[in-house]
Order: C-alpha cells, then structure tokens, then sequence
C-alpha cells in the first residue's frame, strides 16, 4: 500500500552509503527527507544532489536528515557520494522496496522507447514518522530550497 499524506509512513530498513543500515523507526525525533532520483551521476541527478548538498546545514538546522534513493547499487551510489563530497547518505533501493511504498516508479519514454523508472519526487516525514509533504514529478531548479522552506515550517511547528 503506497504512502498517503498525513498517515504514518510504513517502517523500513534499507542499505545506505557509509556501510549504514537506514530504519526509519530509528530515526524518530528527526524529520526525514527522501528524495527520489532516476540515475546517479546524470546531469539532473548530479545538479539535484548538490542543491541538497549546499543545503545541508540548513536542513541540519531544521532537524531534518536528508536521503538520496534510487535503484543504483552501494558502489556506484559511494562514487557519486564521494565525487560531489555529498554529506548526507544514499540508499541504494534495487529491490525497488521503498520506489514501491512511496509508488515512484512510472512508465518513461526516452527515444521513442518505453521504460520504468523513477519519477523524481521528494517526500518530507515528520518527527513522528508521517507523511506530511510529497512532491512528485520533480523539476530540479528551486526545489531543494522549496523542500527546506517546508522542513523548516514543520520544524518550527
């Protein structure tokens, strides 16, 4: 069952970079980003992580961890992160476990050709584990600042 606004947010545990286990029952206490990207090391993907990236502290200052997703593996997922000096970690998701709680996965179209990917979208959970804010259909320029001034408003409460 995919994810709803304003319901809790299923309970999961994920590999990340860093050799981090990520379950989301233990980060209670922490807003959580979950920013779901099609491909590391892609132009979008690349400009997109960096925004985030450049925002860190200020997420830091709201309470809230950030998170990268997408259905690369660990490998690729630590070049990426060390190449672009990323200070938050990527969740490698190849079973395609959490692109289908959070129902990201949509068919594409690329050169006349039809593929399943990943719909760029950003979900924002509170202390408490729901869902409050999603964002589908993402275009990359001022959404990271758009995903922090909703960060920033729930935090403040």
């Amino acid at each position: 069952m995919p994810v709803a606004i304003d319901s809790p947010v299923a309970d999961f545990q994920t590999q990340a970079t860093s050799g981090q286990q990520v379950q989301l029952s233990a980060l209670r206490g922490r807003q959580v980003v979950l920013y779901f990207y099609p491909k590391d090391s892609t132009p979008g993907c690349t400009t997109e992580g960096q925004n985030f990236r450049d925002l860190h502290e200020a997420f830091a200052a709201a309470n809230t961890l950030i998170f990268g997703v997408s259905r690369d593996g660990l490998k690729s997922h630590e070049n990426f992160k060390c190449k672009q000096a990323f200070p938050f970690e990527l969740i490698s998701d190849a079973d395609e476990q959490l692109c289908q709680l959070f129902d990201v996965i949509k068919l594409k179209k690329l050169y006349g050709k039809e593929y399943l990917g990943i719909d760029r979208s950003t979900f924002l959970i509170d202390q408490d584990g729901v869902l409050r804010r999603e964002w589908r259909g993402v275009k990359v320029p001022g959404h990271a600042e758009a995903v922090l001034d909703a960060a920033r408003a729930l935090h403040a409460g």
